[in-house]
């Protein structure tokens, strides 16, 4: 066992990879929205619901395949999101998953980590009319992803 918190990090994460949280589909979700991280092949479809005055999340769900670290994040946030702010989905950022998950993380697994939270965010958007795509991309927010 080790002494840094980090480990006990490492163990949730490997939890929540190999016993995701909220996976599945929701039947007659308020949104379904998916992302895909084509650097890494991680690919995530998230169904939301939202509270009758589209103010709250009151159940989420994901499903997807790809590397440990962005299934254990999708899995540790969905947890993160039921009964969360609308609003408060929006604010949230990278570091925001960082801390989440507790470890640090290399600049090119960051895309893996910040999957779910993306597909979230861009679904919401997608719902309120505020954004008009298909799927959400991780590379498209790095101009530094080469070619």
């Amino acid at each position: 066992m080790g002494i840094g918190g980090s480990d006990m990090y490492r163990q949730q994460i490997l939890d929540h990879y190999k016993n995701p949280r909220n996976t599945g589909e929701i039947e007659d979700p308020t949104f379904t929205h998916v992302g895909e991280n084509p650097m890494c092949g991680d690919e995530i479809r998230m169904d939301v619901v939202l509270s009758e005055d589209e103010e709250t999340i009151e159940h989420v769900a994901f499903r997807g395949d790809g590397c440990a670290i962005s299934q254990a994040s999708a899995s540790m946030l969905t947890e993160e999101l039921q009964g969360m702010a609308v609003a408060d989905l929006r604010a949230m950022d990278r570091d925001d998953i960082v801390d989440m998950l507790g470890v640090d993380i290399s600049p090119m697994r960051v895309k893996c980590a910040v999957l779910a939270e993306k597909v979230a965010q861009d679904g919401v958007d997608i719902y309120f009319d505020e954004l008009d795509i298909e799927k959400t991309m991780t590379e498209d927010d790095d101009a530094e992803t080469p070619e």
